[in-house]
């Protein structure tokens, strides 16, 4: 995702007229989506979006009724790799799919079967080999309203005509324009507000604080849990520690033994704790942004013998979804320019020095398998490329 300028060092300011009702129109196709009804992304060629989880047997007549053209399914790249069966190629650490466009047989076209595509136990979906067709420019968009929604990167779609544009203004479906789909992530982070603050003692770290930040559509909250003072640059603690962590249910509210999240939590705040000055950023951006139930979905892959990168890009997803424009602009809205960041993540140095972040120093941040998540730490350190052997 490329990188805006980094946020002024004062309170964002509230975002243009324009900015604000993108913003909702993404917010309100996302919700669309995710209720299985059709929504118009619009652009060059208006099309006719349904999100392949959650449409049903409507959705599908009202795509059949304002169409003269057999719809198209829209895939991510190691979505489509999966359902076809091919081997993709070797990759270390893959930047994002791109997307796929193939036609649909019709007796593809009903609830049930497009459902299957959300089956991550799936070994077979095409009866035949389908055909591939040259992905129209809003593929990109139409998957990434899919993503949003953390909704399977699998979208079905057909082309909308002058004549089914009236007819769908008719029936009021909702329509949203592919600018503001592409421009929703950063227009999301870059204008972070607060809107609670309180004091909450932690094990660890009695003298912490948690500030709430929400996003411009009320609809996301990030968290910034304070330990001491570390807004206040002092001889001490002329850099704070900071820890940018995305949430886990699984591992910081569970203790599962498949990740190392729990752990860092609790370690970082213990360790900031000692320290007595620290800052954790926690993120809503579960399954490094691809939401719990995907995360869900992909641990099943796991199971069957992938490792954590495959089993994202099987489902359609890149390696890493996280937008950390969100943790930076939480330290420049904290007036927190410079730190130290406690991690082993070299994706997180870059995206924070590319976002206007002073990084002082990395510190390593670490724990030993526990023998149920050696092979995903293995995973972490040769194809994501963590540092768990140095500082």
């Amino acid at each position: 995702m490329p990188q805006p300028p980094p946020p002024p060092h004062s309170s964002p300011a509230c975002p243009p007229p324009d900015e604000i009702a993108a913003i909702r129109d993404v917010h309100r196709a996302i919700t669309e989506l995710r209720r299985g009804a059709p929504v118009i992304l619009v652009g060059a060629q208006p099309w006719l979006l349904l999100a392949a989880e959650t449409l049903d047997a409507c959705g599908l007549e009202q795509l059949a009724a304002l169409t003269a053209e057999a719809p198209i399914l829209f895939l991510g790249e190691g979505r489509a790799q999966t359902l076809l069966h091919e081997t993709p190629a070797p990759q270390s650490h893959p930047r994002a799919p791109s997307s796929r466009a193939l036609s649909l047989p019709s007796d593809l076209l009903a609830p049930d079967a497009l459902h299957r595509l959300a089956d991550p136990t799936l070994d077979q979906f095409f009866p035949a080999q389908p055909q591939e067709i040259e992905p129209p420019t809003s593929t990109e968009a139409a998957i990434a309203l899919a993503k949003l929604a953390r909704l399977l990167p699998a979208v079905v779609a057909a082309p909308l005509h002058p004549e089914g544009i009236a007819a769908a203004a008719q029936l009021e479906l909702f329509q949203v324009g592919e600018t503001a789909v592409r421009s929703y992530p950063i227009s999301m982070a870059t204008h972070l507000v607060r809107v609670a603050e309180a004091h909450v003692p932690l094990d660890g770290a009695p003298n912490a604080r948690i500030i709430a930040f929400r996003t411009p559509d009320a609809g996301i909250e990030h968290l910034a849990i304070l330990v001491g003072n570390p807004e206040s640059a002092t001889p001490d603690h002329p850099a704070p520690l900071v820890r940018i962590h995305s949430e886990c249910f699984t591992g910081d509210l569970l203790g599962s033994l498949r990740c190392d999240c729990g752990p860092q939590l609790r370690g970082s705040i213990h360790r900031m704790g000692e320290e007595g000055c620290g800052i954790l950023l926690y993120l809503a951006q579960e399954g490094r942004g691809i939401g719990l139930v995907n995360k869900l979905r992909a641990y099943t892959l796991q199971d069957r013998g992938l490792d954590t990168l495959d089993a994202n890009r099987a489902l359609g997803w890149g390696a890493d979804e996280r937008n950390f424009l969100i943790a930076a602009t939480m330290l420049h809205e904290l007036r927190v320019p410079r730190i130290r960041l406690l991690t082993n993540n070299p994706d997180k140095l870059k995206a924070l020095t590319a976002c206007g972040i002073d990084i002082a120093s990395r510190v390593a941040h670490s724990f030993a398998p526990n023998g149920v998540n050696d092979d995903y730490l293995a995973t972490k350190a040769s194809r994501f490329g963590h540092m768990f052997d140095k500082s």
